[in-house]
């Protein structure tokens, strides 16, 4: 089992979504988080005042897969729906999980994810 994690622009929310959807990824797990990479944030006027703006609002998204296979498909997935070209477009992590329980049921690890 694997996790992917994707940092991504708020507004390729919908994008992500749809483009996930379409190869039948269906446990998401959706935050809204506060970030920055190389690009420090920016410098908003306030009322006549600048502000520097540190954080950046991001999306994140959390998924476990099965198999590298689904690991492939999902990470290009996201690549292929976030991308716009210009910094900021976000980073995708993907890492082994050692285990996952269905609370519900006690299954575990691969029949917990079906």
């Amino acid at each position: 089992m694997i996790k992917v994690e994707a940092i991504i622009r708020e507004e390729k929310l919908e994008d992500v979504k749809e483009a996930l959807t379409a190869i039948d990824v269906n446990g998401i797990s959706i935050s809204q988080v506060m970030g920055h990479g190389s690009q420090k944030g920016y410098v908003e006027l306030v009322r006549t005042t600048e502000v520097a703006v540190n954080l950046i609002p991001k999306i994140k998204f959390e998924i476990v897969v099965s198999s590298e296979e689904w690991e492939r498909k999902t990470i290009a997935a996201i690549k292929e729906a976030a991308f716009t070209g210009e910094p900021g477009d976000g980073k995708i992590f993907s890492y082994d999980l050692r285990s996952v329980v269905r609370i519900r049921t006690g299954e575990s690890d691969y029949d917990a994810l079906n």
